[in-house]
């Protein structure tokens, strides 16, 4: 697991539902799941000017450089840089390289990075959604960069407009997203599939409310598991945003803790050992967050902890299969 108490440092005065106390929940559903033991640590390392450069404008970064330099400030309406975040992104962003060095090496089966500002909503030329830069692009980034060919998996309940569209033509990357329809930003139709080179390599599942743990285990086998046969990654990165929880106060999904397991287990098992990273996205209530996040790692090591069952029927199925049509990824 790579992460920091640097990442603390992220904070404002004022109440925000991204706040410092969503990372000490996920330790704390760690270390409740009893599988602190078997997680290696490792401290991450700022990205460079050279890392961010594959996913983000100069503009874009002069513009947080700024922000920084003047003690911080307002990005957009949602979005806010306190006086230490710029320094807490740089590590959030270079974290996903640590992790993917460390597993070349042998140090894990699976890398989490537990980071903070999450990611998935930063574009390459805007930073918004609670996000400054786009973690899991900075490393699909990376590993295209050197020939690589990278999966993306946001199971985080809004769509990850920023991994999209940073994307969005490249035939390097594939990626595919569950999230509810309608709900911020807006973006993730299902005929949303990429354009140029990049065509038919972006996947949509926009789910209705309610959609619970049935309905993602349905697009996990109808649409994921084919498309990830057929594009054939080397390396699987998961934008794994907890907010999808029945309790979290900014969605209006069906999941538990128990549907975590589920997801986080299922998805991992996709590829070779060592050959997947995890990224923290979103999740608002902390009790949900640690529960998720500690049933997750916890399946992750083989460890079977779920502070609740996984749910049942919900709606949805019918977006599944309109995924499949579209796509043909039955075939």
């Amino acid at each position: 697991m790579v992460t920091d108490e640097r990442f603390l440092d992220h904070r404002r005065e004022r109440s925000h539902p991204e706040r410092p106390a969503r990372l000490e929940a996920v330790w704390s559903g760690i270390e409740s799941a009893g599988v602190a033991e078997a997680i290696v640590g490792r401290e991450p390392v700022p990205a460079t000017d050279a890392d961010l450069f594959r996913c983000h404008s100069k503009a874009q970064l002069r513009h947080l450089e700024d922000l920084h330099a003047s003690g911080g400030g307002q990005v957009d309406i949602d979005t806010y840089m306190g006086a230490r975040s710029w320094e807490a992104a740089r590590l959030a962003a270079g974290a996903g390289l640590v992790a993917v060095e460390a597993l070349r090496q042998g140090e894990a089966d699976v890398a989490f990075c537990a980071v903070r500002p999450p990611g998935h909503h930063a574009t390459d030329t805007t930073s918004m959604g609670f996000c400054l830069v786009n973690n899991v692009a900075v490393t699909a980034a990376s590993l295209a960069a050197s020939g690589e060919r990278v999966a993306v998996v946001d199971i985080d309940a809004h769509h990850g407009n920023g991994t999209q569209d940073i994307f969005y033509d490249d035939a390097r990357v594939l990626f595919v997203s569950f999230h509810q329809w309608p709900l911020y930003p807006g973006t993730g139709r299902i005929d949303e599939t990429g354009e140029g080179d990049g065509e038919g390599t972006t996947l949509n599942m926009p789910l209705p409310v309610g959609a619970a743990g049935n309905t993602y285990r349905y697009g996990l086998d109808s649409v994921v598991v084919p498309a990830l046969e057929r594009f054939d990654p080397d390396w699987l990165l998961i934008s794994a945003g907890f907010d999808g929880h029945r309790l979290d106060p900014l969605s209006n999904l069906g999941l538990t803790s128990g549907d975590f397991a589920d997801l986080t287990a299922r998805i991992v098992g996709l590829v070779p050992t060592g050959r997947c990273v995890m990224f923290l996205e979103g999740g608002y209530d902390l009790g949900a967050l640690a529960d998720s996040a500690g049933a997750s790692l916890a399946a992750v090591v083989g460890v079977d902890h779920r502070p609740e069952p996984s749910s049942g029927e919900g709606p949805g199925c019918d977006v599944v299969d309109q995924v499949v049509e579209l796509h043909g990824v039955d075939t």
